[in-house]
């Protein structure tokens, strides 16, 4: 099952029986409205806190996707989750309503991906018949954590990214119809030495970059065989990165479509985003929604996603440490 030094094949290719995407008011105004199960018209949705809302929108997305599946929670073996708060609070505070054996895991924003991957390998071994993989993040919890609370009026630079209030869940299965998970390639840290948290994706766009190539190094293919790269929430800036990255190292990403799911969600001429979005629900909501949606129209047969994070922490940017990277990539094709 390993491929080349950091890639996983699943020769039993796992399928995603079902998704379910959660978002705020702010998402249902961009270009994506028509791909998410539920918008919300309240940033609070009905909680005293930005943390209880984004705890409630991890639990519907959870809830949503079980339900979608045919299956009940009891028959979910095991939870894999995570986000950006400290100690994934948002995550650990749902399994404890879920009640479903968890699995805690925090890789930023790449967590989407993450914990899919880790939802497949299980899956795969036959350590379980059903995996539940979510993550989800709130722009007032985030801001209030990473940077100046919303209310604080701050001017952001336009380098600076919008973080998602959203959610997204899958349900892996052994058996069942859907798209499945063919591979999964495990990203190292890359750290850059850049220090500035309002410069997400020129820090992130280097361990992106470092993931695709060995992705396809350990695969021994070519960026062709997908119809679609997406990364994770490099957005405008690290996009841009990304792209001179690829030309400088002659890696062929022009044989594909690459695109970034920081700069799908949002519409740049009507929504004040700056460089575009981020956040854990970023690539979770545009790929368990609008992405597989596509792929059950048959718009898209291969699809690699590679989500990327940042791991820094408050005290870590504090302390004037510069914020590792990490990007982890997972090839999803059309299925059975």
């Amino acid at each position: 099952m390993l491929k080349g030094h950091q890639s996983w094949i699943f020769e039993n290719k796992p399928a995603i029986l079902s998704t379910a995407t959660i978002v705020g008011p702010f998402e249902g105004q961009g270009p994506l409205v028509e791909d998410f199960d539920t918008i919300h018209g309240d940033l609070t949705l009905g909680q005293d806190s930005w943390e209880k809302a984004e705890k409630t929108l991890i639990e519907e997305a959870a809830n949503k996707a079980i339900m979608k599946s045919g299956l009940t929670k009891e028959q979910i073996h095991f939870y894999f989750g995570g986000d950006l708060m400290n100690q994934i609070i948002s995550s650990s505070f749902s399994a404890r309503t879920l009640a479903i054996p968890y699995f805690g895991m925090f890789g930023a924003c790449s967590t989407s991906m993450e914990t899919l991957a880790m939802s497949a390998y299980v899956v795969n071994s036959g350590g379980a018949e059903y995996v539940l993989a979510a993550t989800g993040s709130h722009n007032a919890s985030a801001e209030k954590q990473f940077r100046y609370p919303t209310e604080y009026g701050s001017q952001k630079p336009p380098t600076a990214q919008f973080t998602v209030t959203g959610a997204g869940a899958a349900v892996v299965s052994r058996e069942g119809y859907g798209p499945v998970v063919t591979s999964a390639t495990i990203g190292r840290v890359i750290d850059m030495g850049i220090t500035d948290p309002f410069n997400m994706g020129a820090a992130m766009a280097p361990a992106a970059v470092d993931t695709i190539e060995a992705h396809f190094r350990d695969l021994q293919i070519e960026p062709g065989y997908y119809d679609l790269i997406v990364t994770g929430d490099l957005s405008k800036v690290g996009y841009s990165i990304a792209n001179e990255l690829f030309e400088k190292h002659n890696f062929p990403i022009k044989q594909t479509n690459y695109q970034d799911c920081g700069m799908m969600i949002y519409n740049y001429e009507t929504q004040s985003v700056q460089a575009g979005a981020s956040g854990c629900g970023c690539s979770a909501v545009v790929t368990y929604g609008h992405l597989l949606n596509r792929m059950h129209r048959g718009e898209i047969n291969r699809l690699l996603v590679v989500a990327t994070g940042a791991l820094l922490s408050p005290l870590s940017f504090q302390q004037g440490e510069s914020i590792p990277c990490i990007a982890h990539a997972v090839a999803i094709e059309a299925g059975r």
